[in-house]
């Protein structure tokens, strides 16, 4: 492309202030923001970023048909919220207007396995507007990419089993309750853990039909099994509360949480596959003690075995950085909803990200 990639920012909370930031570094320009957040909509996206004025005002997220109709930009970076329930109504709007679309919403990463209904469509949507959606993100290299990659240095594998550990005060107060941060005990077995007794089959149903939720790796094992080629017999997910031994207060939540209450959540994903390879997977999602910091460890067991451990990756920017860095590749793919196991890897972009453009 030898013009510059024109972007919109389609939510301005936490995860915009590097998302726009690393946008106009790799010089993608950005010619419309949007938001819900009547705090936020008339805000300059520069004092957003914590800059000088950008001359770009947050628009309200009602108006972004009509805006994107008019300025017709080539992508658009959705960072509102989690499920695919919730972004939705933003993805369609992106679609019908003929904008390329890309989420840093966990269950977007891989949705066939968890939300087919809304998928299926908004893959028809897509194909009929000639764009393409998907979503992206940190779990998209550090629980995908990496480990597809690592496993490509096996000569057996037998089983791979994954943890890894995120604050959820980074990533907004829907992520934090989503995690049952701020519940009690008893809510929390109401709520979430309530499904931990039912079989495979009959977690499938109620997570296909959107009565039951599951944790990123629900989505990351879906991802995993496509991009690696192994076949899916049977899923199962545990949610467990994490808790601390001292009251934890929690500015995203705007409480205290008492000691021995839910913090957050272990969710553990185990999936059999045909070919005999099991995928034991964790994501721990919980308002952090201190001296608590990120983690993610992979162990590939066969031969050899093998473990690899990042600590303190630095999850919200590399978040970011990822999903920026698949523009190209989103705006090169084919019109539907393509997730990211059907695209290249990304590659360090040392040009402006409109060079990379076909």
């Amino acid at each position: 492309m030898n013009r510059k990639i024109k972007a919109v920012q389609y939510g301005c909370g936490k995860m915009s202030v590097y998302l726009m930031r690393y946008m106009l570094e790799k010089e993608v320009e950005i010619v419309a923001a949007f938001d819900m957040n009547p705090a936020v909509i008339g805000k300059d996206i520069g004092d957003i970023m914590g800059g000088s004025k950008a001359g770009i005002k947050v628009s309200d997220a009602k108006d972004a048909g009509k805006i994107l109709a008019k300025l017709k930009p080539d992508v658009a970076i959705v960072a509102t919220m989690s499920t695919m329930a919730d972004i939705k109504d933003a993805f369609s709007v992106c679609a019908k207007n003929g904008v390329n679309a890309i989420s840093t919403c966990e269950e977007s990463l891989y949705p066939w396995n968890s939300s087919p209904g809304i998928t299926k469509e908004l893959d028809a949507l897509a194909k009929a507007n000639g764009i393409t959606l998907a979503g992206s993100g940190y779990p998209d290299l550090y629980w995908g990419v990496l480990i597809d990659t690592v496993a490509g240095s096996m000569q057996k594998i037998t089983k791979i089993t994954g943890v890894s550990s995120y604050n959820v005060e980074d990533y907004g107060i829907a992520l934090a309750k989503g995690h049952g941060a701020g519940l009690s005990t008893e809510e929390f077995e109401q709520e979430i853990g309530k499904y931990n007794a039912m079989s495979s089959d009959e977690q499938k149903k109620l997570v296909e039909s959107g009565e039951y939720v599951p944790s990123y790796m629900w989505n990351q094992n879906g991802w995993l099994c496509s991009k690696m080629g192994i076949t899916p017999v049977s899923q199962i997910q545990k949610c467990i509360p994490t808790t601390h031994t001292e009251d934890l207060n929690s500015s995203t939540l705007n409480m205290t949480i008492k000691a021995g209450q839910p913090t957050g959540m272990r969710a553990i994903v185990t999936t059999e596959t045909k070919e005999g390879i099991t995928l034991e997977t964790e994501c721990i999602g919980n308002v952090y003690a201190p001296g608590e910091f990120d983690k993610n460890d992979w162990t590939f067991y066969g031969e050899p075995e093998t473990t690899i451990n990042v600590n303190r990756p630095a999850t919200v920017e590399l978040t970011c950085a990822n999903l920026i860095n698949r523009i190209p590749a989103l705006i090169n793919a084919e019109p539907g909803y393509v997730s990211t196991d059907k695209m290249p890897n990304n590659v360090y972009p040392v040009r402006p990200l409109n060079e990379y453009v076909k």
